[in-house]
């Protein structure tokens, strides 16, 4: 269960930061710099991390996204495709809810929360995520 967690979650973490990336670069929206933002955590958000390590706290909370996932569908009696993909983007749709809280909680320019595009772009990252989470699991490992 946690192998696969921290796989899942490797996969789904990267095809999400890697998307935001893609989407700020070509628009500039801040939703790369939003996913990333740790400035408004006390103490750690005082310090200007390097690009690896803003990537690896992402990746903790997609690793922990996966072996959470894992968690629910392995102690459920009928793991069926459906009850997959369901528990998929529940996770996707609350952590994609964090689009609020951390654009006004960020000290460094995000995109405001009225910012239609930033949102649709945010949405679309997590269903993406869902997908990937989702997919991943069904490979056998």
């Amino acid at each position: 269960m946690w192998k696969k967690g921290f796989w899942i979650g490797t996969a789904s973490g990267l095809a999400l930061g890697f998307y935001m990336w893609i989407i700020e670069s070509l628009t500039e929206i801040k939703i790369y710099t939003l996913l990333m933002n740790v400035d408004f955590i006390p103490v750690i958000g005082d310090i200007d991390w390097p690009v690896f390590i803003e990537w690896l706290f992402h990746m903790i909370i997609s690793w922990g996204i996966g072996i959470f996932y894992c968690f629910l569908l392995r102690n459920r009696q009928t793991n069926t495709v459906r009850l997959q993909w369901m528990a998929a983007y529940v996770l996707s749709a609350i952590a994609a809810s964090t689009y609020f809280p951390l654009t006004i909680l960020a000290i460094k320019e995000t995109p405001s929360v009225t910012n239609i595009a930033a949102i649709s772009f945010w949405l679309a990252g997590h269903i993406l995520y869902a997908t990937i989470l989702k997919a991943s699991y069904s490979i056998k490992r």
